[in-house]
């Protein structure tokens, strides 16, 4: 263990600083759990500059102060994206909807995705090459010093993709859990006499605390339903932010009972049941896999334990009669 090592740093030295970064991030979670955070600050004036967009047809210049260093920033990213012509290939596209679907919507986030998707690669190669290089935090050959610099710049040319897939999935879920809500509510409001839009008004103020991720894509909806000229394309837009199965279905539902009159609530609770009963055949099957999923950590951390507590009495009184 020494030898991988710095020149002046100990075994003791290193287990000070795991020890003291292992209690920093344990702070850290107690602290971020301890905090509500309001995911729907700030979504109302953002709905509302959506509205105004939609309904001149283009997109407006903001009237919120933004400041100098951000109007550069973005500026230079502009610059930097535009010398390689990353927003103007057919990937472009992939990644546009890509971000929608991980709920970036602003017209810069492209922009910004893309000259990260530059930066990263750079920064983390040339951080690579500075420890192995110049620091020597670890002793490696020649070939070696070459691949883990190499690897590194591959990680960082994945990290802006993985770190959207990762929110993605992360959104899909949460508004996985909330649908079998959602529906059940908008199932009342529509037995009740409301209209589709007055339903789904009327469901956001009910979800927006338990989901605010869903509770912002319906309140899009909304918006595009009041001002777009095909309320098909407003309803089919939802689908495309929300890359589920079960999300789509909703859309293709709607879209009947938009076009053919159909009873949009039998419908809604039809496709209500159906994903009550999916949540919880899902919640069967991780309950059924837990045996074996704890049997690893069982035999790893808590038989270890259980023999030390067992076994280390009788132990040290066999050793101080073999001393005698």
């Amino acid at each position: 263990m020494e030898n991988f090592l710095p020149d002046g740093v100990t075994i003791e030295d290193f287990i000070i600083i795991v020890t003291a970064f292992s209690a920093f991030i344990v702070v850290i979670a107690i602290w971020s759990t301890g905090i509500i955070k309001d995911k729907m600050h700030g979504k109302i004036k953002a709905l509302q500059s959506r509205r105004s967009n939609l309904k001149r047809g283009f997109t407006a210049p903001t009237k919120h102060k933004e400041t100098v260093k951000k109007r550069k920033n973005i500026s230079f990213m502009h610059n930097v994206v535009g010398k390689f012509n990353l927003i103007k290939n057919e990937a472009s596209e992939k990644y546009q909807l890509i971000l929608l679907q991980a709920g970036f919507r602003d017209k810069e986030a492209l922009t910004v995705f893309s000259f990260y998707k530059i930066l990263s690669p750079i920064i983390l190669g040339a951080v690579a090459v500075f420890l192995i290089y110049f620091v020597g935090i670890v002793e490696l050959s020649d070939n070696m010093k070459i691949i883990v610099c190499l690897a590194a710049t591959l990680l960082g040319a994945q990290a802006p993709e993985t770190y959207l897939k990762n929110i993605t999935i992360k959104r899909n879920l949460d508004i996985q859990r909330s649908l079998p809500d959602m529906l059940d509510l908008l199932v009342i409001c529509t037995e009740a006499g409301l209209t589709l839009d007055a339903a789904l008004n009327r469901v956001i103020k009910e979800i927006s605390a338990a989901s605010p991720e869903l509770a912002d894509e319906v309140a899009i909806t909304i918006v595009e339903l009041g001002f777009l000229p095909n309320r098909k394309t407003a309803i089919q837009n939802l689908a495309i932010r929300i890359d589920l199965s079960s999300v789509k279905a909703i859309t293709a539902t709607l879209i009947q009972a938009e076009k053919y009159g159909t009873p949009l609530a039998a419908s809604l609770r039809v496709l209500s049941a159906e994903f009550r009963n999916e949540r919880f055949m899902k919640a069967e099957e991780k309950a059924a896999k837990l045996p074996a999923t704890m049997t690893i950590p069982l035999i790893l951390f808590i038989l270890p334990t259980l023999f030390i507590v067992l076994m280390g009495p009788a132990a040290c009184l066999i050793s101080d009669n073999l001393i005698k």
